[in-house]
């Protein structure tokens, strides 16, 4: 069985025999969205920054379509960092239920215990084998096998990093599914509840 990297080598190796030409701008437009990705991700980290992105830093729906279109690609940009999350750990739920995901995710960005980069939220805890975010360290596969849940989580990803996302959670930075009780439920905060989700915020 072909591994995502492989398969991935195999398809772009395909479309430079059939297509240099179409190979070259799929590459390019990936490479710009996640340069895009990257910029958006600072300035989102730093706190109290609140500077709307430029038109020319936008990350467009076929910018993040290009980056990682068929839910295979390692997770080493903040596009398939995040919409990884909101997939696994709200496919098959409400869109607003995946829209605090993200919200969750961006709210740690920068904050005093947590990474600053999207991919580093998101891998949080896993060198201790305690993830942050359960799909990361469950031993499953990590590649999306949904095309359309997958694709509206890229596109949720893809307003979350332009800061078009409205923040459900209000400052939320923990959640869990209503069918599990955490231990560090009753120490936070509670700031919003779907029908298959509950999110926190540290007491201030």
């Amino acid at each position: 069985m072909l591994t995502p990297r492989v398969r991935s080598a195999v398809f772009i190796a395909a479309l430079v025999l059939s297509s240099p030409a179409l190979a070259i701008e799929l590459a390019q437009r990936a490479q710009i969205a996640e340069q895009k990705a990257e910029v958006l991700e600072q300035e989102a980290s730093a706190e109290g920054s609140g500077r709307p992105p430029e038109p020319d830093e936008l990350i467009t729906r076929p910018g993040a379509q290009a980056v990682d279109p068929g839910g295979e690609a390692p997770l080493d940009d903040a596009i398939t960092c995040l919409a990884r999350s909101i997939y696994w750990e709200a496919r098959g739920e409400g869109a607003t239920d995946m829209e605090a995901v993200a919200n969750v995710v961006m709210n740690r960005l920068g904050h005093d215990g947590f990474p600053d980069t999207v991919c580093g939220v998101v891998k949080q805890g896993s060198e201790q084998g305690n993830c942050q975010f359960s799909w990361w360290c469950d031993g499953r596969p990590d590649e999306a096998q949904e095309e359309e849940a997958y694709t509206v989580a890229k596109e949720i990803a893809r307003k979350a990093l332009n800061q078009q996302l409205k923040d459900h959670t209000e400052g939320g930075q923990y959640f869990h599914h209503r069918d599990v009780t955490p231990h560090w439920a009753s120490e936070f905060t509670r700031t919003f509840t779907t029908d298959e989700m509950l999110f926190y915020r540290q007491a201030r």
